[in-house]
């Protein structure tokens, strides 16, 4: 078969990558109605692994061949069904098949009359997925995303501060270390007071998950950007490390809800960035400062 404007090689790879991507989603959608515990979530995840089948046989057809998908990504994609949920996991699925719908089409206006409208079947299956998975797929994880970003965000923000400030002020990685402990440990308790009053007052959340989570997104902050001081004895190198984690952990974060809530991602990360870094430099001055008035570093170095 030819198609206008690609040559027989061209539309080989074409197909072969089409091919290769429809039945990668039928195997994820066929391991997730596996492992999904809800009865009416699996029966919906075993009918799109079936129309993801027939999507792979058109191009299997038309590819005149059968193609290979790798199967470690059909394990990953398992994993962050588990541990991430699903609304996050299908979600960045239906990116891929939102990008794959506009390929489709503009392959379409090329193909045989004969082939177009099954092809145009295989697009509005592929629409009618993302709205069936937003519908069906609500996840806990997402109702209390806020809870985490709350404690998560606070803590980078304020646990940056104070080991920026000691970073002006001592040249002990230990005693910055610790202190960044005791304040996020204090904090977190804080915090996490603050998210049951205000759970307390609204309808959905539970007041005490939204405390526990709260505090322990928090804490486990704290422990994660206080770890380079017990590790490194350089203070310069254990603010850098923990700073860098500080921003992996953003990253994170701000990824992961901009997949949930469909936000773009470089803007949200860009001013959580911009937040921690201020934060720090503005903490480092004042550090210097505290040193050069009291000469405190003398009484604690």
């Amino acid at each position: 078969m030819t198609v206008s404007g690609e040559t027989p090689r061209d539309l080989e790879k074409l197909f072969e990558e089409f091919c290769i991507n429809e039945l990668m989603d039928h195997m994820i959608y066929k391991a997730l109605a596996r492992i999904e515990p809800d009865p009416k979530r699996k029966k919906l995840l075993e009918r799109l692994a079936e129309q993801e089948y027939q999507h792979y046989l058109f191009w299997r057809s038309l590819l005149g061949r059968d193609c290979k998908a790798p199967r470690p990504r059909v394990s990953l994609v398992a994993v962050a069904y588990r541990l991430l949920g699903p609304a996050f996991t299908l979600r960045l699925l239906e990116r891929g098949e939102g990008s794959a719908v506009e390929r489709y089409r503009s392959v379409a206006e090329r193909l045989p009359d004969e082939l177009r409208p099954k092809l145009e079947a295989i697009v509005r299956d592929e629409e009618e997925h993302e709205r069936l998975l937003l519908q069906e797929f609500e996840d806990v994880r997402v109702k209390y995303l806020g809870y985490v970003a709350l404690g998560l965000a606070d803590a980078i923000i304020e646990i940056t501060g104070v080991h920026a400030g000691f970073l002006g002020v001592t040249a002990s990685t230990i005693m910055a270390g610790i202190a960044g402990l005791v304040v996020g440990f204090s904090a977190a308790i804080s915090m996490a007071s603050a998210a049951y009053l205000q759970a307390k007052h609204g309808e959905e959340e539970s007041p005490t998950v939204s405390a526990a989570i709260t505090g322990l997104s928090y804490i486990l902050s704290v422990i994660l950007l206080a770890l380079p001081y017990f590790l490194i004895h350089d203070m310069l190198i254990g603010f850098l490390a923990s700073v860098a984690i500080g921003l992996a952990l953003t990253g994170s974060l701000a990824y992961y809800s901009a997949v949930v809530q469909e936000k773009p991602f470089t803007r949200e990360f860009a001013e959580n960035a911009g937040l921690l870094l201020g934060t720090a430099i503005a903490s480092y001055i004042f550090g210097q400062a505290l040193r050069e008035v009291f000469g405190v570093s003398a009484l604690i170095e």
